[in-house]
């Protein structure tokens, strides 16, 4: 193991490395971490970087207690394209020589050798969706681009080409590093665009999307400007998802289990039974999911049918499925083989997000649940009466609903433990706390000179 260590510094310095940084997330899913000279990778490697957890959101400790080291994975290394001397690693945290369990990435490993043991692998896509914005004095924030002002802007040649240098750098370095972008695109909202690249295994994806977000915000500041794919920066235009598209493959042979014929599949849609029985799981935890998958207080102002907008919002705000129905929160695409959760936001942990979505399929395939007919009408016209006829419920329309929901259902604490489960709930619960304690511009505005 030492000569294989020794091997890879040098071929590291011979790519002109001199940094190594093993980047572990907060319960946000925020990269945090340690820089080490390539020297010092066999010791990094052997858990030398040590971090007081209580310093940190979300990963538990007191004060009083040990420290937390990470420990990166190679197989995540990515050598940045604007700063070479810097090699990226993904990393997982450990106490004591353990696996740590208040660690969403090593939540995530844990639920993914639990479907390996009932013969399965677990493929992602994540859509990147996000906005490229410039940054006004007083903070407020401004579409850069003074010709992208159509009222549908979606798919727009002009405002896309007029943004060509940032576009073209993200383009270049995602093809470059392997991940196969196969789409890119202006999305439905004004300085809005969306990446889309190959899926891979769920961890490979979620190392990748921790990376894309940071990538993104730097190229964008290399420009004077601002990458974010907050949830919703704008009232009246389309928010920021990252769509999970989900499917389990054999262990074995590497075959898609959800796959199927439509012709062979009594609803239509081209999955197998275990598919369905996936999807069931996914429903039956769905507001619990829905704190992850939407986990800030911006992510509600996205979960709306319409609001401040001029037309529907194309967010998923009901706990359904459906065909290629965007008005349902579970879609599955057409051919069928996938299927695609829509109310994940850009705010996502990825690695808390896939652990119990992962875990919600696999409880859905163990106990053969049956997700029922699917959903092929605009949700958004039915009526309260036509949608309680239906069974069709309402997603949490607020990050206090989604923290209850989350803290409610005895399945999160079974997947995540209880450290875990506790440290979002508090983080999660002050944020809502701390956002109603907080006098906004509107009520100042509204009520000022009215009282």
């Amino acid at each position: 193991m030492s000569h294989d260590i020794e091997n890879k510094k040098q071929a590291l310095k011979d790519m002109g490395v001199k940094y190594c940084l093993g980047a572990y997330v907060d319960i946000h899913g925020i990269p945090k971490g340690k820089f080490v000279p390539i020297d010092h990778l066999g010791h990094m490697l052997e858990g030398s970087e040590l971090y007081t957890g209580y310093a940190l959101d979300g990963l538990g400790q007191m004060p009083n207690e040990d420290e937390i080291a990470s420990v990166p994975d190679l197989n995540s290394l990515i050598q940045l394209p604007w700063q070479p001397e810097v090699a990226w690693m993904a990393a997982d945290n450990t106490l004591h020589g353990e696996p740590y369990e208040i660690s969403t990435r090593v939540a995530l490993k844990k639920v993914l050798a639990e479907a390996e043991e009932m013969g399965f692998g677990f493929n992602l896509g994540i859509e990147c969706e996000l906005f490229v914005l410039k940054e006004e004095e007083d903070g407020s924030l401004s579409v850069p681009d003074r010709d992208d002002k159509l009222i549908k802007p979606c798919y727009d040649v002009r405002s896309f080409m007029n943004r060509f240098t940032w576009l073209d750098k993200m383009a270049t370095t995602i093809n470059d590093l392997g991940w196969d972008l196969y789409s890119l695109d202006h999305e439905d909202a004004n300085g809005q665009y969306e990446f889309d690249f190959q899926y891979s295994d769920a961890l490979t994806m979620c190392d990748r999307f921790i990376f894309f977000r940071y990538m993104a915000k730097h190229y964008a500041q290399e420009e004077g400007l601002l990458a974010t794919l907050m949830p919703k920066p704008f009232a009246d235009k389309t928010g920021n998802g990252a769509h999970f598209n989900m499917s389990l493959f054999d262990k074995e042979t590497g075959k898609n289990v959800f796959a199927c014929d439509p012709k062979d599949d009594p609803r239509g849609l081209g999955l197998t039974e275990l598919g369905y029985q996936f999807i069931a799981g996914v429903l039956k935890h769905g507001p619990a999911l829905c704190a992850v998958f939407s986990p800030t207080v911006n992510s509600y102002k996205r979960l709306i049918r319409q609001g401040a907008m001029a037309t529907f919002s194309w967010a998923p705000v009901f706990n359904s499925f459906g065909s290629n129905n965007r008005t349902n929160s579970v879609r599955v695409p057409l051919g069928g083989g996938r299927f695609e959760s829509r109310n994940a936001d850009g705010s996502v942990n990825p690695y808390l997000a896939s652990a119990l979505v992962l875990a919600a399929g696999l409880e859905g395939i163990k106990e053969k649940l049956d997700p029922g007919l699917p959903q092929e009408e605009n949700l958004y016209e039915l009526s309260e009466a036509e949608r309680a006829e239906k069974g069709i419920e309402f997603l949490p329309q607020n990050l206090g609903e989604a923290v209850r929901a989350f803290a409610e259902d005895p399945f999160v604490e079974k997947v995540l433990g209880k450290g875990l489960s506790d440290e979002f709930i508090k983080y999660k619960s002050q944020e809502w706390e701390e956002y109603h304690r907080t006098v906004s511009a509107w009520e100042i505005e509204r009520y000022s000179h009215l009282f």
